[in-house]
């Protein structure tokens, strides 16, 4: 951070005294765009990719067999930008306590002292950049597709839904899915003043799965595999974004890929040995930010069937969770706090 950036900082907030405390809606008021976003996106992958960032493997609890907690910390130079988010993912919470599945809060450091700058909810940002890195991705495997599908209806697949118009100018069809009939109803119902591509509900996985050129996943994630989707189901041609680990698809789809692309090894090693990959991690061709990077080459042939398992990251988080901070300040959003 330049004298001038902190010292604007400054300004604002007594460093070292005071903290910014930023709710879900302040954040959402700081009206970053979607576009913004992609492009915070890609800057965070994009220095994953060029080794230019400092993030270890998410590491967490589990007070419950269907439960997580997992501390997030990254670095990310290039934006100044370094914190932790703390999350947690708890999937009765709708139906037994009328919350939402995930919460989580993310401390923004000062990178010249260390102290805390920021206190903000972390479920808006997460929100936005896993959907984010998803479609960047598809951007780069499949830029020509024309039919994609969304299995999942919650926050994570109406946000998929909203972002994948953006990256795949030659879009027609969005095939969307959940074993809620009403979920489906209420993506449908968000989204159709925001997008103009049709979106269809599909009549079953496999109906998705034989009609879609990129397929994408943000379930549930369980150490066992549900294998929700079939092998046979997949055909060559096609690209796959997981966003619940191995949790959905069949485990042979994955091993048969011709590409198997991760968004970070280390986590995805991280996970295996804690069991949600049961049989096994696939050889990995790459990681999704060397992609975005342009360090290595992503489809190479039509008939390619491509795996490319993004799982977060908290690279995308710290960038993003930058901009909302820097935001907010120049908006007056947000509460001031002593430290």
């Amino acid at each position: 951070m330049s004298r001038k950036q902190r010292s604007d900082i400054g300004e604002r907030i007594d460093i070292g005294h005071e903290l910014l405390y930023l709710t879900r809606d302040d954040c959402m008021n700081t009206e970053l765009t979607r576009q913004d976003i992609l492009d915070l996106t890609r800057d965070a992958l994009i220095a994953h990719g060029r080794d230019e960032y400092e993030m270890p493997a998410k590491i967490g609890v589990h007070p419950y067999e269907d439960v997580f907690y997992h501390a997030m910390p990254a670095y990310v130079p290039a934006h100044d930008a370094v914190g932790a988010k703390w999350i947690e993912c708890y999937p009765r919470n709708p139906s037994e306590h009328n919350l939402p599945q995930t919460t989580g809060l993310l401390i923004l450091n000062d990178v010249e002292t260390g102290v805390p700058l920021a206190v903000m909810d972390s479920t808006w940002l997460t929100a936005m950049r896993t959907p984010a890195v998803t479609v960047l991705a598809a951007e780069k495997l499949h830029p020509d597709a024309r039919i994609f599908g969304m299995f999942g209806c919650g926050v994570q697949g109406t946000e998929h839904v909203r972002f994948i118009t953006k990256t795949l100018p030659k879009l027609e069809r969005i095939y969307i899915y959940d074993i809620d009939d009403a979920a489906a109803d209420r993506l449908i119902a968000n989204v159709k003043n925001d997008i103009s591509t049709e979106i269809v509900r599909g009549e079953d996985p496999h109906h998705l799965a034989e009609e879609c050129e990129i397929l994408c996943s943000a379930t549930i994630i369980t150490p066992e595999t549900l294998s929700v989707v079939k092998d046979d189901w997949v055909s060559p041609g096609q690209t796959i974004l997981p966003c619940d680990l191995n949790t959905f698809w069949d485990p042979a789809i994955t091993w048969r890929a011709d590409k198997y692309i991760v968004d970070s090894r280390e986590e995805h090693e991280l996970f295996r040995d804690e069991g949600y990959f049961p049989d096994g991690l696939p050889p990995v061709y790459c990681e999704t930010g060397e992609i975005i990077a342009d360090l290595v080459p992503g489809r190479s042939s039509p008939d390619e069937l491509i795996v490319c398992s993004n799982i977060g990251m908290a690279v995308c988080d710290v960038v993003l969770a930058r901009a909302i901070f820097d935001r907010a300040l120049d908006a007056g959003v947000g509460r001031i706090l002593p430290l």
